[in-house]
């Protein structure tokens, strides 16, 4: 729920709202906010509509699906992707070699990162 947790600070931030003021609109403690946004709490079902209803946006952008990309223009071919994974598909993009590998090996690239990071 990272994704989750960044979008809800964003939300919240954009309106000019503090952890305590959407706590107190939606009825839950700052405590749980703060949790919600750093990702060691989940919201319950019923909070996370509270919180999509107060902050006026669709569940699903909580969720990470944005745009819906069609493949081969065909709908059962199509994917939910958030602004942000087309961002970073974009950037992998812009470095030809990386890209190929990554998609030749995509498992074998991300435990090369993983290990890169560490």
């Amino acid at each position: 729920m990272f994704l989750f947790g960044k979008r809800l600070r964003e939300v919240r931030k954009r309106q000019s709202l503090t952890q305590q003021e959407l706590a107190d609109r939606i009825g839950v403690t700052k405590t749980s906010i703060s949790c919600y946004e750093s990702g060691t709490r989940t919201p319950t079902l019923e909070t996370l509509i509270d919180l999509a209803n107060e902050l006026n946006v669709e569940i699903t952008y909580f969720l990470g699906a944005e745009e819906y990309h069609i493949a081969s223009n065909d709908y059962q071919f199509g994917i939910n992707l958030a602004r942000d994974e087309i961002t970073l598909i974009k950037e992998f993009r812009k470095h030809i070699s990386l890209y190929e590998r990554l998609l030749d090996n995509p498992k074998r690239m991300i435990e090369f990162i993983e290990r890169k990071i560490r």
